[in-house]
């Protein structure tokens, strides 16, 4: 059974009944919830994510600061505040998906009828919105799906906000939903005023139940309707409610800790930005050398301090003169330090540096395959996570298949195969095609070649050409395309 009859289930779900004993409610576990999911660290990593992924790291709020007359730091506007954000997140998130999402994933079955059915899902949208997902993945730790029915009734996923997504594991290793919170905000206009009103959706297997916060707390919406089945069938000229016998939440993780990609480089990142925006402002300060002013004491060490950190100017007492002191700056450590910042980046962030010394000499073979190998092994565990991710999939699109067709394809097997995009070393790979001759089938060659997209179209067109060939070399030996060699003699 993939299908639960809403209208006749009232039951709440197993965490309702484990919270029986406390007299839990569905509001209550909601009021709970979404007050501890607005302050969790989880969701302020989200959030980071997605502002580093949108080159606005912290930098961007510094303010440059000198020590002040009372010994304590205080803004400063007359030096220079440069704020160079580097876009690293982004560059390392655009390459981890670009890598295994950049070609369209391919799927095998042995069904026929199943092999088209799910031929015709894997759309240019399915696989853009694929992407997408991995995207929301590597920023935030996670990304969401939301399983439903358009309004011309063709199953259809949604990429949700996953800042919004709460959801209530059934186990420990986040496999199995009990069921998920949405919580999220919307515009609305009340006349000529614009609001934001929060609403707060709680699906599991028995519907879904909608609320809007008000200033009494949530009541019900009703204008979205406060409770619902999944989606509806029309059956012998009657809506029929449904839903699922799962939570319509599939989750995409980008590794097994839910851990998003800036939790791991932020600390680099901001390092990298810092003295990148420091050295740039000393060479911005550098012309305004300090002067010092003698036989012209008696300030406080205070006032000392700030003359020398706004003004630029010393006063001592002695004999009469004005000495300039030039500012000098450590190239040599900055640039260590920084190639150094650089190298750390992409080790613990897993990713290619393409300003490496290496590319500039076009690596090929095992020298290019080492240089993308820690991408290689994020690759992997993102792809691991993945094909879990899409076997949940899978028991969506069959119990939408056995609704529409009556065919049960549970018990059929799919192999979901990503495509990685990588530079290849084409002619070393062509070479070893062709001294691969008598040793592997032509298919496999095929197959292999880097120039192929579609091995079965290629091998086809091998045989036209083969067919076309033949016909050419009987008609210029003035034979028939019937007819054997050696005419009427033989």
């Amino acid at each position: 059974m993939f299908f639960n009859f809403g209208n006749e289930l009232q039951a709440l779900e197993k965490i309702i009944q484990d919270g029986a004993k406390s007299a839990a409610t569905v509001l209550q576990i909601i009021n709970i919830e979404t007050g501890e999911w607005k302050k969790d660290e989880r969701r302020k990593w989200m959030l980071t994510g997605e502002q580093y992924y949108r080159v606005k790291p912290d930098i961007l709020n510094r303010t440059r600061t000198a020590i002040g007359e009372s010994g304590a730091k205080e803004p400063v506007t007359n030096l220079a505040n440069n704020k160079l954000a580097n876009g690293f997140v982004r560059k390392l998130v655009d390459q981890k998906v670009g890598y295994l999402f950049g070609k369209p994933i391919s799927m095998q079955a042995e069904n026929e009828e199943y092999q088209q059915a799910w031929t015709d899902l894997l759309n240019d949208a399915f696989m853009r919105r694929l992407q997408n997902t991995g995207k929301e993945a590597v920023n935030k730790g996670l990304a969401w799906w939301f399983v439903y029915y358009d309004e011309d009734g063709e199953l259809s996923f949604r990429l949700m906000n996953s800042e919004e997504i709460i959801p209530l594991w059934r186990d420990e290793a986040h496999t199995m939903l009990d069921a998920v919170i949405r919580d999220y905000e919307v515009v609305v206009y009340e006349g000529l005023r614009r609001t934001t009103v929060r609403k707060i959706e709680w699906w599991d297997t028995n519907g879904v139940r909608r609320y809007v916060a008000g200033g009494t707390g949530l009541i019900p919406d009703v204008e979205a309707g406060d409770e619902a089945t999944h989606f509806a069938v029309q059956r012998d000229g009657n809506v029929e409610g449904l839903n699922w016998e799962r939570v319509p939440f599939i989750c995409f993780k980008y590794n097994e800790e839910e851990q998003p990609l800036v939790e791991i480089i932020k600390s680099l990142v901001d390092d990298y930005d810092q003295n990148k925006s420091d050295n740039s402002n000393n060479l911005e300060d550098l012309p305004n050398s300090i002067f010092v002013v003698k036989n012209f004491g008696g300030t406080k060490a205070s006032e000392f301090r700030r003359n020398i950190a706004i003004y630029r100017t010393a006063f001592v007492e002695g004999e009469g003169g004005v000495d300039t002191i030039g500012l000098e700056i450590d190239t040599d450590a900055y640039k260590t330090h920084m190639e150094q910042a650089r190298k750390d980046i992409y080790e613990f962030g897993r990713g290619v540096d393409t300003q490496q010394a290496e590319f500039g000499s076009a690596p090929s073979g095992i020298a290019l395959r080492f240089l993308y190998s820690d991408l290689d092994l994020d690759g992997n565990m993102i792809e691991t996570e993945f094909q879990a991710s899409l076997e949940q999939l899978k028991w969506f699109v069959d119990a939408h298949l056995y609704n529409t067709t009556g065919t049960d394809y549970s018990g059929d097997e799919v192999k979901f195969i990503f495509n990685r995009d990588m530079p290849i070393d084409e002619s070393a790979i062509i070479t070893n095609i062709r001294n691969s001759e008598g040793i592997l089938s032509k298919e496999t060659q095929v197959a292999q070649h880097p120039w192929v997209t579609d091995p079965q179209a290629e091998l086809d067109r091998l045989e036209k050409d083969k067919q076309q060939a033949l016909k050419e070399a009987l008609e210029y030996g003035g034979l028939k395309k019937d007819e054997p060699p050696g005419g009427d003699d033989e």
